[in-house]
C-alpha cells in the first residue's frame, strides 16, 4: 500500500484576480504532487481561496456589492486559473463553504477548553492589506513619514474588544520545535522565525467586532474570529475535521504546507501553537518560496506591471510556462522572468534539445524504418555509456525533485538531453542507414529507449506535452511513472504487440521573441 503524502498550498485571498505569483505557488506544489505521485506516494493536493477578513469587507464596499457575491466571483476565477495551468488538485477549499465554518468553530473551541482563550481589549497597529497586528518596533517609516508594517503596508491603530489567543505560553515549544526538527525551510526562513519567537511571543488578538465577515466566534456574540484562524484551518477542514476518521486520520499531519515567504509567521508561528493547544498533531513542514519579480520588480498595479499568468499560459504554452518556473528560479529564493527570458530558456532546451531530439528520433524510426521497433541490437560502448549518462541525469532530477530543488534537477536532467544529442551527432545515424542499416537500427532504438526515460523523468513539470509524445511512441497511460524506469522489456514487449511509429508531431514548438524585444535587439 502506497505511503499517503498531503501537500497544501496557501489559499489564496480573493480580493483581486488571480496573478503570477499564485500561478507559481499552484504550478510548483502541483509539480511536487505529480513527482511524489510519480515515485509512488499516494498523492493528496489542496489549494483554495481564503474568503472572509476585513479586507474583502472592503473591497466589496467599494464595489457596491456584498462580500458574498465578491467572493462567489473572484473565488471562480482562481479555480479557472489552477484548472488552465493544469493544477491536479484534489480539493479545491472554500472558507465561505459551511464544513469549513464548523471546523474553524470546533478548533476555537479546543483551544477555549485548553484555558489559550481570554477576552480583554486590544490597543495597537493592524494592516487591513496583511491582515496582520504589528508591533510598533517593527513598523517603518515611508517616504510621507507615516508607519508602516515590515511589508510596507499602511497600517491603522485599532481598539477594540477582542479575544486573545495565549501566544506566549508557546514560546519555548516552539522553538524546541524548530531546534529539533526541519519544521521551516529553507533555513533562511527558519533562522528569521527562530530570531522572532527569541524576541518574545505577545499575546495573540483573535477576535473582530469592527466587522462581521467572517467565522462567528462560538459563545460570543458580535466576534469573528481573525482571518488567520479562520483560513488557517482549511488545511484540515478539507480533511473533514472535526470527524477524526476517514481522510483526516489518513491524510493529517500534512507533509508539506507551500507558502510564500511573507506569509511564514503564520503558518510557522500561530498555526503549530493554536494545534498544540487544540492537542492535534503539527504539519511535518512548512517551505516559503521566494516572491517572483517581473524584470526584478515586484509586481504592483501602481507600477503597471502586473501580469495575468493566463495570457502567458495562452502566449507561451502551460507546460512551457511550467518548465519554465520551475528551471529558471532556484526554489525558496525570489526570481526574475520576462518574455524574452521564456522565450530564451524554452527554445533552447525544450525545442531546440530534447523537442527536436524527440522528433528526430521518432521521424527517423518512422521514415527509415518504417515505423518497424526492433530492439534486439548488440550494444557498443557508446550505446552503454549513453545509457549510463541518462540514468545519472534522471536520479539527478529525482533527487533534487524530492529536495524541492527544481532547478537543479532539470539541469542534471538537461546533461542527459545534452548527452543525447551529442551521440546523435557521433553516431550519424542518417549516414548509417546507407553504410551500416542494423547498426542504424540500434542507434535509432536506443535514442527511443533514452527519450521514453527522460519523458517520463520530466512528466511532472510538463505533463500535457509530455503524454502527447509518449501516445506517439505507444508508452501505455499506467507505464508512465517512475516505476517503470526499471521495465527493461517495455520495448520488446511493444514491438510484440504490433506497435508502429507514426509521422510524429512535435510537442515543443519553437517560439517566437516578443516584438518589443527583437525591436530593442535590432
Amino acid at each position: 500500500m502506497a505511503d499517503p503524502y498531503y501537500i497544501t498550498t496557501a489559499i489564496s485571498y480573493p480580493n483581486g484576480r488571480p496573478h503570477i505569483g499564485h500561478a507559481y505557488e499552484a504550478i510548483a506544489a502541483d509539480v511536487i504532487a505529480r513527482h511524489r505521485k510519480a515515485e509512488g506516494f499516494d498523492v493528496r493536493l489542496q489549494t483554495g481561496t481564503d474568503e472572509h477578513g476585513l479586507k474583502m469587507a472592503q473591497k466589496a464596499r467599494d464595489l457596491g456589492t456584498t462580500p458574498s457575491e465578491l467572493a462567489d466571483e473572484m473565488s471562480s476565477h482562481f479555480k479557472v486559473m489552477c484548472d488552465s495551468l493544469n493544477i491536479a488538485y484534489d480539493t479545491f477549499i472554500r472558507t465561505t463553504e459551511p464544513r469549513h465554518q464548523s471546523a474553524a468553530q470546533d478548533l476555537w473551541r479546543r483551544m477555549e477548553a485548553a484555558g489559550d482563550l481570554y477576552l480583554d481589549r486590544y490597543e495597537g497597529w493592524y494592516s487591513v492589506r496583511d491582515e496582520a497586528y504589528y508591533d510598533e518596533a517593527e513598523l517603518v517609516t515611508g517616504e510621507g513619514g507615516e508607519k508602516l508594517s515590515p511589508q510596507g503596508t499602511p497600517v491603522e491603530w485599532t481598539v477594540e474588544e477582542s479575544w486573545f489567543f495565549r501566544l506566549s505560553r508557546y514560546q519555548e515549544r516552539l522553538l524546541d520545535l524548530y531546534r529539533s526538527t526541519e519544521f521551516i525551510r529553507p533555513q533562511s526562513r527558519c533562522n528569521e522565525v527562530m530570531r522572532f519567537v527569541e524576541g518574545g511571543l505577545r499575546d495573540l488578538s483573535v477576535s473582530r467586532t469592527s466587522f462581521d465577515w467572517g467565522v462567528p466566534v462560538p459563545g460570543s456574540e458580535g466576534h469573528v474570529m481573525y482571518v488567520w484562524v479562520d483560513a488557517l484551518t482549511n488545511y484540515i477542514t478539507g480533511l473533514g475535521f472535526p470527524d477524526e476518521t476517514g481522510d483526516y486520520a489518513k491524510w493529517w499531519p500534512a507533509d508539506l504546507h507551500l507558502i510564500g515567504k511573507d506569509i511564514v509567521r503564520f503558518h510557522a508561528v500561530y498555526w503549530p501553537a493554536f494545534l498544540m493547544s487544540a492537542g492535534l498533531p503539527l504539519p511535518k513542514q512548512v517551505f516559503g518560496h521566494g516572491f517572483l519579480l517581473n524584470r526584478g520588480q515586484k509586481e504592483s498595479k501602481s507600477l503597471g506591471n502586473v501580469t495575468d499568468p493566463l495570457l502567458l499560459a495562452e502566449q507561451y504554452g502551460v507546460d512551457t510556462l511550467r518548465y519554465f518556473l520551475m528551471r529558471e528560479v532556484a526554489f525558496g529564493q525570489d526570481g526574475s522572468y520576462s518574455p524574452e527570458a521564456i522565450v530564451t530558456r524554452a527554445n533552447a532546451e525544450l525545442a531546440n534539445s530534447f523537442g527536436n531530439l524527440a522528433q528526430r528520433t521518432l521521424s527517423m524510426i518512422f521514415k527509415n524504418m518504417d515505423g518497424d521497433l526492433r530492439p534486439h541490437h548488440e550494444l557498443t560502448e557508446a550505446d552503454v555509456t549513453l545509457g549510463d549518462a541518462v540514468a545519472l541525469g534522471i536520479t539527478g532530477l529525482r533527487r533534487a525533485f524530492l529536495d524541492l530543488d527544481f532547478s537543479d534537477g532539470l539541469e542534471a536532467w538537461m546533461r542527459a538531453v545534452f548527452a543525447c544529442n551529442q551521440y546523435v551527432d557521433e553516431q550519424a545515424p542518417w549516414a548509417l542507414r546507407k553504410t551500416d542499416p542494423d547498426r542504424m537500427q540500434a542507434v535509432l532504438m536506443t535514442l527511443l529507449r533514452c527519450v521514453r526515460s527522460l519523458a517520463i523523468a520530466v512528466r511532472p513539470v510538463a505533463p500535457s506535452a509530455i503524454d502527447k509524445l509518449l501516445d506517439q511512441m505507444g508508452v501505455a497511460s499506467h507505464a508512465r511513472e517512475y516505476a517503470s524506469l526499471s521495465d527493461d522489456r517495455w520495448l520488446e514487449d511493444l514491438a510484440e504487440s504490433g506497435f508502429r511509429i507514426g509521422q510524429p508531431s512535435g510537442v515543443f514548438p519553437r517560439l517566437e521573441m516578443p516584438e518589443a524585444a527583437a525591436t530593442e535587439g535590432a
